[in-house]
């Protein structure tokens, strides 16, 4: 039988099946049945640098001293930082896999040195997520994908474990920025975080919410950045994220030069059962293949001809419309 082994950051997973960072993973009670379901590995649910600063101004006074607001502003910060330190050690308690913290960052703030205690709290590795839409009239071209880089390279300061970054959709080239992140340490990439959908409410003529879940329309994004960056940038490790609905995307995934996947969205919809039938699926597919491990077919598919990617998508495009005569 074949071993679903991988390696994904430099951490050993049992199988390449990660459970994102959501609800489904802030409590170590429900990381525990995650792990007893199969999983190969848990990013704990975010701790949001945005939240813990709104939550200190909605609290704070206005009128009270500035020493006074200070504390307050301190005493919310040390608080959710303590009750998510809590969370890692209580969580490394109970799942015998990695357990891989998460940061929502949104500015290069003086606070990410926090992950230091993340680190001293048992967390095996730390996935950073900066998303964040650009809409300033005075944007300077590229500050954005500066940020994740100087982000990224203070906390490599700060800490030795494997940091993961977590990269959003919206980037004019994945590429050049990924190879910057490898040269700044990072350990691996996930590709892609998934913005809220927005949506517009035409009755009440009101902005809602979009569909919160992603859909396996979502996943040809990143097996297109993946199939590209793991030729490209080939000396760090690859999750894809967003679009995994049925065990056929997993295998879909290694194969355009993944180590793993994380996944949020199925798991909502379904049960804990859909992680073992990820497994089993991975298994038979690679046993009717003669597929020994993972690295036999990792980046199998991938874009080898880094000169012929444009010329590749091209190609694809034609073959399609060529087949597709109008009556």
């Amino acid at each position: 039988m074949a071993t679903l082994e991988t390696t994904f950051a430099g951490l050993k997973l049992r199988n390449p099946i990660i459970i994102s960072s959501s609800g489904l993973t802030d409590s170590a009670a429900k990381n525990q049945k995650l792990y007893e379901a199969g999983a190969g590995a848990i990013v704990l649910k975010s701790l949001f640098e945005e939240q813990i600063m709104m939550e200190a101004d909605w609290l704070g006074d206005p009128n009270m001293y500035p020493e006074g607001s200070d504390y307050l502003v301190g005493y919310i910060r040390e608080h959710k930082l303590g009750e998510y330190l809590n969370l890692i050690k209580e969580s490394k308690k109970v799942c015998d896999i990695p357990i891989i913290a998460s940061i929502n960052c949104y500015q290069d703030a003086d606070w990410i040195e926090f992950a230091k205690k993340i680190e001293e709290a048992g967390a095996d590795a730390l996935e950073i997520n900066i998303l964040a839409l650009q809409t300033d009239m005075q944007y300077a071209y590229g500050s954005f994908e500066q940020r994740h880089i100087d982000i990224l390279s203070h906390i490599k300061k700060t800490v030795d474990i494997p940091v993961i970054m977590k990269l959003g959709d919206n980037l004019t080239n994945p590429i050049a920025l990924i190879d910057q992140l490898y040269a700044n340490g990072a350990a691996a990439v996930v590709m892609f975080n998934r913005f809220y959908q927005p949506d517009i409410d035409i009755e009440k003529m009101a902005q809602s919410a979009g569909s919160v879940f992603s859909t396996d329309a979502d996943l040809s994004k990143s097996l297109r950045w993946i199939g590209i960056a793991s030729a490209a940038v080939g000396k760090l490790d690859y999750a894809a994220s967003g679009g995994i609905h049925a065990p056929e995307g997993v295998v879909k995934a290694i194969l355009a030069g993944a180590s793993a996947v994380e996944i949020c969205s199925v798991l909502y919809q379904n049960s804990y059962a859909i992680i073992d039938e990820y497994v089993r699926f991975l298994n038979l597919w690679m046993d009717r293949k003669g597929m020994e491990n993972i690295n036999q077919f990792k980046g199998m598919l991938n874009v080898s001809d880094l000169n012929g990617v444009n010329t590749f998508e091209r190609t694809q495009f034609l073959k399609y419309f060529s087949s597709h005569k109008q009556v």
